[in-house]
């Protein structure tokens, strides 16, 4: 496609908000999908192109890696200022809250692999390690979560003690703890091993369960439980 064009003078049959009207969004590709939420493009530049060119920028992760983009990484993209840095923000956001939302409330803590796909969206883009703390109550069901720690899952500076004074204010019968893998590959660390063992130990004195620890990667997890670790 010319740079020069314009959206006005590429034919009407192929402009994204024209064909998605006659032929519905999922005929679109991922191009034309970012371009019709842009609207408008840049000087010298139409809404496909920059959609084209910030694509680009997310590399061969395509569509996905605009979960890895902040606010300030958005905003050092050619054309992109403010408002088309929270519009993109605010369309990963989404897409996040619509993966995770399409499970039902009834979702059964006691399955890895559900555990593990309602959270995936909202973990395996993160650059930072981060440990997730699940309080169930006696039916298994979830009654509260919160982040214990951001960055190395590391058991020398994770402390039982803060996890647990979190799950004794809900009155969780039992927890999951629940962490990501920047690099996506879940394979368990040593110190995911040991930090995991000094979770288990402290919940069998304070009489709070251990149920799982589940490690998220890139479309892929493993969990303790089916392992046979815990």
């Amino acid at each position: 496609m010319n740079q020069s064009n314009t959206m006005r003078e590429i034919p009407l049959t192929e402009r994204p908000y024209e064909k998605c009207e006659r032929k519905g969004a999922a005929s679109l590709s991922d191009v034309e999908l970012l371009a019709v939420l842009l609207r408008t493009g840049t000087r010298g530049e139409n809404a496909l192109e920059l959609a084209g060119r910030i694509l680009y920028h997310a590399g061969e992760a395509g569509i996905l890696g605009l979960h890895q983009f902040s606010m300030e990484r958005l905003k050092k993209i050619k054309g992109i200022g403010k408002v088309k840095a929270i519009q993109l923000s605010c369309i990963s956001e989404l897409a996040k809250r619509l993966a995770k939302a399409s499970y039902p409330d009834a979702i059964c803590f006691l399955d890895p692999s559900t555990v593990a796909n309602y959270y995936m969206e909202d973990m395996r883009h993160e650059k930072q390690e981060i440990l997730k703390l699940l309080m169930l109550n006696s039916k298994s069901k979830l009654i509260g979560e919160t982040d214990i720690s951001k960055g190395t899952v590391n058991a020398s500076l994770i402390t039982p003690r803060e996890l647990f004074i979190e799950a004794l204010q809900k009155n969780a019968v039992s927890i999951v703890i629940l962490h990501n893998h920047p690099s996506g590959d879940p394979t368990p660390s040593r110190n995911d091993m040991l930090t995991t063992k000094r979770i288990m130990d402290a919940g069998k004195l304070i009489g709070i369960e251990l149920l799982d620890h589940v490690i998220i990667g890139n479309n892929c997890y493993v969990s303790f439980r089916e392992s046979g670790i815990l």
